[in-house]
């Protein structure tokens, strides 16, 4: 919601979903980030940075994931990818997309997240849809900042993807829910630098009309 300032006076009470333990999640990740390894890395608190990252004020380690392998695909690669002419394919360029891995791997724990994936849900963090799409990144960052100073329990946030409607991804927080939440290694792994893998994920994303390029030779 634009120009919303939180309301005084009032707890925030969100509501709740529980992802079991041994919940299968996949991670798209560049190689230097193992399937496990949460994100340290601080967001400017106005700039640049994605929706949930932390910042200096609240610098928490953190993970995202998919609850299937398309969505988690399409969050990284599917950003701001236009569909060409002649094809009506989005077309990802190989030197982009080889540096990833798609990886599957399982909680070892139960994670209790604030689900903002309903219009209940959002309302119950004072909010709407604006939280989930918006691009202003600055603001959603304090946002889920506001979101755990209110609930301290909360180990994370489930949200509806905005590139891969209405399938659902989740944020874990480390330092509520471990470092070792993820087991390793994973259960499946694609290389997008692999001909091989790369036959499979362009069929993961064919019917989102995607592609990865080949390589050039």
């Amino acid at each position: 919601m634009p120009g919303q300032i939180p309301p005084e006076g009032v707890v925030m009470q969100p509501v709740f979903t529980v992802l079991p333990a041994g919940s299968l999640v996949w991670r798209c990740h560049v190689d230097d980030y193992g399937v496990g390894d949460f994100n340290r890395r601080k967001a400017h608190e106005h700039f640049k940075g994605s929706r949930f990252d932390s910042t200096e004020i609240d610098p928490y380690p953190y993970l995202y994931a998919g609850l299937d392998p398309v969505t988690a695909l399409a969050e990284v690669l599917l950003r701001s990818v236009e569909f060409s002419d002649g094809t009506a394919a989005r077309q990802i360029p190989w030197a982009q997309a080889s540096r990833y891995l798609l990886s599957a791997v399982r909680t070892a724990s139960d994670v209790r997240l604030v689900d903002i994936s309903t219009a209940e849900g959002l309302a119950a963090v004072w909010q709407d849809e604006w939280l989930v799409t918006s691009l202003e990144y600055a603001q959603t960052r304090y946002w889920v900042r506001l979101i755990r100073e209110h609930s301290e329990d909360a180990q994370g946030l489930r949200w509806t993807s905005k590139r891969c409607m209405p399938r659902r991804v989740v944020q874990f927080f480390g330092d509520r829910c471990g470092e070792h939440l993820l087991s390793s290694p994973p259960e499946e792994c694609y290389r997008l630098d692999s001909p091989t893998d790369l036959k499979e994920i362009n069929r993961m994303l064919s019917p989102l009309r995607a592609v990865v390029s080949e390589p050039e030779v």
